[in-house]
C-alpha cells in the first residue's frame, strides 16, 4: 500500500484519539503542515524497521528534539513545547495508546493485499 494512504490513516487515528482526550490541536491530514506530515512518514519508516511502541516514542522524541522542540507542560506549536517529550515509561496510558495504534495500523496496511 502507498505510504501516503498509510500516513493519512495513522494521522487520522492519532487525531481521533487526541480529540477523544480533549486535544483539538491536530488538523485533518489535508490541512496538516509539512512538518507534521514529515513526522508521520518518519514514524511509518521507524515502525517498518521493527520498532516497538517504546522505540517509536523514543524515535519521535529524538526527531522532535532535532527540530528544536523541548518538554513543556502544554503543547505549543509556536514555542515548540510538548508534554510528551518524556521517556515512554513516564507517559500516561492514554498517550502510550497512540504508539500502539500507530504501529498496528502500519502493520495491518503493509500486509493488506
Amino acid at each position: 500500500m502507498e505510504i501516503e494512504v498509510i500516513a493519512k490513516a495513522c494521522h487520522e487515528a492519532n487525531r481521533a484519539i487526541c480529540r477523544a482526550q480533549g486535544d483539538e490541536s491536530i488538523p485533518a491530514w489535508e490541512a496538516a503542515p509539512d512538518w507534521q506530515r514529515a513526522s508521520t512518514f518518519t514514524g511509518i519508516e521507524t515502525t517498518r524497521g521493527g520498532a516497538t511502541p517504546e522505540q517509536q516514542h523514543e524515535a519521535w522524541c529524538a526527531d522532535k528534539r532535532a527540530h528544536g522542540w523541548r518538554f513543556g507542560a502544554e503543547k505549543n506549536v509556536e514555542d515548540k513545547t510538548h508534554p510528551c517529550l518524556v521517556p515512554y515509561a513516564e507517559l500516561p496510558f492514554e498517550q502510550r495508546v497512540k504508539d500502539h495504534v500507530f504501529g498496528a495500523i502500519v502493520r495491518a496496511l503493509d500486509s493488506a493485499p
